[in-house]
């Protein structure tokens, strides 16, 4: 099964902006700047964000947790999406899209800040840019493949992401994929997740195409390719290997 609507994007986890103008000019659908698992920070952020945006592309961010403060102010530097780690509910889902939105579908306060042109701009962002901002929501426990239809048909989720390891770490396997039960998790998740209309999200990790082929094939259609300071750490390593 091919999905054409396919979006291919890859991680960003290194905090200096010349590294993210670097990503975005290869030719990438958007980027997603780490804010769970690197050091970067809220000013660091923006200035990822803006590197990204100033190539045409989208930047997205994951926050580190699904806290109404962080994703606030991460929107109001500008990000055009936001993915939320760990949502293994639909109540956790809807106080994601609360988040994100504002009134009166969400509970988002109103700021001027980078994202509404420093107050310049408010209503064109409220009415049309902030009505765009993409939520995905990841799903990485195995109480979250059980709620998996409630938390993908809850109103303003744009599409989920699977954690692979942390799935089968929450069952008690981690890194166990030839398990029964998690190839099992896996294909549940799968099976659910294509019924809708929605992005189905993956992190192809090894730098290698095929497997991104692979997972297109099987109908992801939102595909995180490797990461930066994988690409950066691969290619030394190849070349160096030609040398010794």
């Amino acid at each position: 099964m091919v999905n054409h609507n396919f979006s291919l994007g890859s991680w960003i986890s290194l905090g200096h902006p010349s590294i993210a103008e670097i990503m975005a000019d290869a030719g990438f659908d958007w980027l997603c700047i780490d804010l769970e698992h690197s050091v970067t920070d809220f000013f660091e952020a923006q200035q990822l964000i803006m590197a990204i945006q100033s190539k045409g592309i989208k930047a997205y961010v994951r926050v580190g947790e699904n806290n109404t403060r962080i994703i606030k102010r991460i929107l109001d530097a500008g990000a055009d999406g936001i993915i939320v780690p760990s949502v293994n509910s639909a109540a956790e889902a809807l106080k994601a899209v609360k988040s994100v939105k504002y009134p009166p579908l969400g509970t988002r306060g109103v700021g001027l800040a980078r994202a509404q042109s420093y107050g310049f701009g408010f209503e064109n962002y409220r009415d049309v840019k902030a009505k765009e901002i993409k939520l995905i929501v990841q799903i990485e426990h195995i109480n979250a493949i059980k709620e998996l239809d409630s938390i993908i048909q809850t109103e303003g989720v744009d599409g989920t992401f699977i954690g692979p390891y942390d799935l089968s770490g929450s069952m008690g396997k981690p890194g166990q994929y030839d398990d029964d039960d998690v190839k099992e998790a896996l294909r549940t998740y799968e099976t659910i997740a294509l019924k809708y209309d929605k992005w189905v999200g993956f992190h192809v990790v090894p730098p290698d195409y095929k497997l991104v082929l692979e997972k297109r094939d099987k109908g992801y259609n939102f595909i995180a390719f490797c990461f930066d300071a994988f690409f950066l750490g691969h290619a030394i390593r190849e070349q160096l290997k030609r040398l010794k």
